[in-house]
């Protein structure tokens, strides 16, 4: 047990090497290798099953990490761009296809396992990121459910919840690797150690930088309200905002408080104060506090806990034989989206692009080339790209089916 980390997580070369692989992968590669059958080349397709609590669509999220998984292996990949919205099937019932890996099947068999753990956490995640950003667009979104998960996953978990809307997140890893600032306010922890809201709020704003918004944590002791006006006359200008946390544990309506502290900063001139809400929200709850008054939200669980999309991988194509197990449709397949609509169609590899059923509009081919004979072909953009790309798809889309 020496030789093992102090935190329970595989190592880059352990997940590369298939070492993080299921059982029956190690065991399909060494019946392979004793009947020298290593090099049978196949086609093997990755789609989504239904999407979880009856989404209509998801947001793509791993294909960064897939390249790197894959390169060096001796195979060709083509995949949905990352972030790209995809669906459970195209509008005539066919399943989707987001990625394909193309090669000598016993190359790559250790790789499936580590292939769908990569997109199916994250992809579930920037779907409900991207829901949450869709109720409420303009309206600043946190991503604050790190805490929630190991820790060994943060950077994926922020990532995923930025690329897909969020506008920034709490987490000191996940800022690094999206190239931003963590954003958040103050835990309880620290007016509690002060003993005195008033207190703590100064003391954070006399050390603080400048660059650091003034929001103010306003349930510890007292009602919100009260700790509301507290804050804005200790703070006075320098008050960017107010934070109201843990709303499931109060009781009435939280909703009416929002609007009950709005009205109270609003005739004390604190128009400009914004009010921030977090703790236990999700779509549904942002909606109903986004209408009563609520200008920022921080979202944990319902985001770092998103429910998994069940991706899952099957040949069907073998040395160039369609080939299928019961329920899946044999071939190589191409998927085709209208630009306008995203409505998609997918269908045979080297038929030519359709019109777009349902605007007659010219499709783009929506599986592009990511490895080439385990060469990192694409280019792989960094998440602010990716998520202008995000956010331009949700303008098209609905949260309902």
């Amino acid at each position: 047990m020496k030789d093992m980390p102090i935190f329970h997580y595989a190592t880059d070369e352990e997940i590369r090497k298939g070492e993080t692989t299921d059982i029956y992968f190690l065991r399909t590669k060494q019946v392979l290798e004793a009947k020298r059958m290593t090099k049978v080349h196949a086609y093997a397709e990755v789609t989504p099953g239904k999407l979880p609590r009856g989404w209509p669509w998801g947001i793509l999220c791993g294909i960064e990490e897939e390249a790197y998984l894959f390169e060096g292996c001796p195979v060709d990949i083509y995949a949905m761009p990352e972030g790209s919205v995809f669906y459970h099937e195209d509008y005539r019932g066919i399943r989707e296809p987001t990625m394909y890996v193309e090669g000598p099947y016993g190359e790559f068999c250790l790789l499936e396992t580590p292939l769908l753990g990569l997109l199916c956490q994250a992809s579930g995640v920037a779907t409900r990121a991207a829901r949450v950003k869709k109720v409420a667009r303009e309206k600043l979104v946190l991503a604050f459910g790190i805490r929630r998960m190991h820790p060994a996953l943060s950077p994926m978990l922020d990532r995923a919840a930025y690329i897909a809307g969020c506008d920034g997140v709490s987490s000191l890893s996940g800022a690094k690797i999206i190239s931003a600032k963590p954003m958040g306010t103050m835990p309880h922890a620290l007016i509690i150690a002060f003993g005195d809201q008033v207190k703590a709020w100064k003391a954070f704003d006399e050390v603080m930088s400048n660059d650091v918004p003034r929001v103010a944590l306003i349930d510890t002791y007292y009602d919100e309200k009260a700790e509301a006006i507290l804050a804005a006359e200790a703070l006075k200008k320098r008050l960017y905002g107010v934070r109201l946390d843990t709303p499931a544990s109060r009781k009435g309506d939280f909703a009416e408080i929002v609007r009950e502290i709005r009205w109270e900063l609003d005739v004390r001139g604190y128009e400009r104060t914004k009010i921030f809400v977090s703790g236990g929200l999700d779509e549904e709850t942002i909606g109903i506090l986004s209408e009563a008054g609520a200008e920022a939200f921080g979202i944990g669980t319902a985001i770092s806990n998103a429910p998994t999309v069940d991706f899952g991988m099957d040949i069907v194509e073998m040395n160039g034989k369609p080939v299928a197990k019961r329920g899946k449709l044999s071939g190589k397949k191409q998927v085709w989206r209208c630009p306008k609509c995203l409505t998609d169609t997918v269908q045979l590899f080297d038929l030519p692009a359709p019109k777009c059923s349902k605007c007659g509009s010219k499709t783009e081919s929506m599986l592009k080339p990511l490895i080439k004979k385990g060469k990192i072909v694409a280019k792989l953009p960094t998440p602010k790209a990716i998520r202008r790309y995000v956010l331009e798809q949700l303008e098209k889309l609905t949260l309902e089916v």
